[in-house]
């Protein structure tokens, strides 16, 4: 069975009993970094000594068809360097080859800066989009936040605090320097700070260099007031590009609010 592992992202009293359990008599562990694992070993005061298998961005299509043969006769545990495995960590490429093989795959829940920063944000949390980190390259970046500008869900991306002010500026430039947000820094350690203002503001807050690990929160697009009749033509749009009804419906309802039921029997009765 493969196991993936939460593990601290900051607290190392937030490692939960299951997973020191786990860890006590786990035989092969595979881990984004061996090194970090070692030292998560000793602080925890466990003594087992597994085996390591190195799993990480570079290796892991290699490595999965290996580690999934192990699996098939013992567990093996999956740990990124901090968090959940697999989000935005290594792990997604061998619970996908685990699935095709037949192999089960459960997990040890355990702490995640995404959900922890959505927590402590402040910001709507009934609908939100984890995006990841943001890219480096400048055009990019500007592409990138451009296509989730008007997405109405909460907003979580990971950012490097050598380009986080810049990150801030380019969103104030495509979501509009207004938009709601925050900065989590140092999430459950010492130096924990939750920042939170506009776009500009945080960016200013920024510019003269910001440390640690960052998680960024952006509120969603406000939706504008669509009447029914434009609605109704941008669900005709999307059928006509080839949609079935029911998903264009559905599709314009979320973005403009309005029923997506009236919106499918109104293109109904236009017909």
């Amino acid at each position: 069975m493969i196991i993936l592992a939460g593990t601290p992202i900051g607290n190392l009293g937030d490692a939960s009993a299951r997973l020191v359990e786990i860890l006590g008599r786990a035989t092969t562990i595979a881990a984004e970094d061996t090194r970090t694992t070692q030292k998560l070993l000793a602080a925890l005061g466990i003594e087992n000594r597994p085996r390591l298998i190195p799993l990480h961005d570079h290796n892991e299509k290699q490595k999965s068809a290996e580690i999934v043969e192990i699996a098939r006769d013992e567990d093996v545990v999956v740990m990124s360097e901090a968090g959940m495995p697999t989000v935005s960590d290594p792990g997604f490429g061998l619970v996908h080859a685990a699935a095709e093989a037949g192999v089960a795959v459960t997990a040890i829940p355990g702490p995640s800066a995404v959900l922890t920063a959505l927590a402590v944000s402040g910001l709507p949390t009934d609908r939100f989009s984890f995006e990841g980190f943001v890219p480096r390259k400048p055009g990019e970046r500007r592409a990138f936040l451009g296509r989730v500008a008007q997405d109405p869900r909460t907003l979580v991306f990971f950012e490097a605090p050598t380009r986080v002010a810049q990150t801030l500026a380019d969103m104030g430039a495509e979501f509009g320097p207004e938009r709601r947000a925050v900065v989590a820094r140092e999430l459950t350690k010492l130096h924990e700070e939750v920042a939170r203002g506009t776009l500009e503001e945080l960016a200013a807050w920024a510019a003269d260099g910001v440390r640690g690990e960052l998680v960024i929160v952006v509120a969603g697009a406000e939706r504008a007031e669509v009447s029914l009749a434009d609605a109704l033509a941008q669900v005709t749009a999307l059928t006509a590009a080839g949609s079935r009804l029911k998903d264009a419906a559905r599709e314009v309802a979320d973005q403009t609010g309005i029923s997506s039921r009236d919106l499918y029997q109104a293109a109904l009765a236009a017909r």
